[in-house]
């Protein structure tokens, strides 16, 4: 049963990306859709019951050569970001299903301290009053809470899944200031994810694609563009607690910047990352507890920081399983 639970709550680390995600495109460099966040598993839910799973997320980025980003209401150039946030993230899987899948629901509540600075200052914002703007801005502040619900199938070594996620902006946000968590506009995002995995291999192969529907910042009329964005996991345990391999995640902006408040023009964002994951998992007290790295770089970048991310997982059961039997095609033979 140990092995079951641990295959299992492998699972859990999926279905997060459709939780959280920050600071990647669109206003100030920043959208829902975090490169990375969908890695292995992607579509596999785990039985009924309720789950706990923190993500901590670095990263450290630059945006030279005299380009310009939006961030607050100013107009900034020679942008340095070191962001440090935690996402944690409540999820409860259903004993509801839909059309023979199972139905989940998440909340997720960033809180973190982004570090921005800028050497150039190239036009404050028509606020009425001055712009608090320094060369380097830090603090720590609460994101806006991400709701989601999903659903998920599975049919052999094959699982998929559909999710929708809300930003709902009632997070801590700082008018005219340059380090912000929250975003303080509403964001949707919907995705599909397929995984294949091959208990007798160990071979897990996940995809997921999605888009981003963006609304406007009413403290900056700042209205950001809708974009794509996809990813892609190949991992293989090398044992039954530990796995190693592969990520990259695809986002692509496909309409325009606009709204009264920007200054910039157009602004359509575009990133590629690519990197690696290990995952580790191990039991306390009875409970499975599973946890799993990621760093990717940003390799091909338009109109946002360039940079490196780091993800670290935990996530776990707190109990309530209806059923505790994992889908079989989890239960990797070792």
């Amino acid at each position: 049963m140990g092995q079951r639970l641990s295959a299992m709550i492998l699972a859990l680390g999926s279905f997060s990306s459709l939780l959280a995600g920050t600071a990647d495109a669109t206003e100030g460099g920043a959208s829902l859709y975090l490169p990375g966040f969908h890695g292995p598993g992607a579509a596999l839910v785990p039985p009924p019951g309720v789950y706990l799973e923190n993500d901590f997320y670095m990263y450290s980025g630059e945006l030279k050569g005299g380009r310009r980003i939006q961030i607050g209401g100013a107009v900034l150039a020679d942008v340095e970001v070191e962001a440090r946030a935690d996402f944690l993230t409540a999820t409860w899987i259903t004993p509801l299903q839909i059309l023979g899948g199972q139905v989940g629901f998440g909340v997720s509540v960033p809180f973190g301290v982004p570090r921005v600075s800028s050497g150039i200052l190239i036009e404050a914002p028509p606020l009425g009053r001055p712009f608090a703007f320094s060369q380097r801005d830090a603090s720590f502040v609460l994101g806006d809470p991400i709701t989601t619900a999903l659903v998920g199938w599975h049919a052999g070594n094959f699982h998929w899944s559909i999710s929708g996620s809300v930003n709902v902006p009632a997070g801590g946000y700082q008018e005219g200031e340059l380090s912000n968590l929250a975003f303080n506009r509403w964001i949707g995002d919907v995705s599909a994810a397929l995984t294949w995995l091959d208990p007798e291999l160990g071979l897990d192969i996940s995809g997921t694609v999605g888009f981003e529907i963006n609304g406007e910042n009413p403290a900056t009329d700042y209205a950001s563009g809708n974009a794509f964005h996809a990813d892609l996991a190949i991992t293989k345990n090398i044992t039954k607690e530990f796995s190693v391999g592969l990520q990259a995640g695809y986002y692509d902006q496909v309409s325009e910047d606009g709204g009264r408040g920007n200054r910039i023009g157009p602004f359509k964002g575009r990133v590629a990352a690519v990197g690696a994951t290990a995952g580790y998992t191990f039991t306390v007290a009875g409970t499975p507890v599973t946890t799993r790295i990621k760093v990717l770089r940003e390799v091909d970048v338009e109109n946002r920081p360039q940079g490196t991310i780091g993800l670290f997982t935990v996530a776990f059961p707190l109990g309530g399983h209806a059923h505790p039997t994992p889908p079989a095609a989890i239960m990797a033979k070792y």
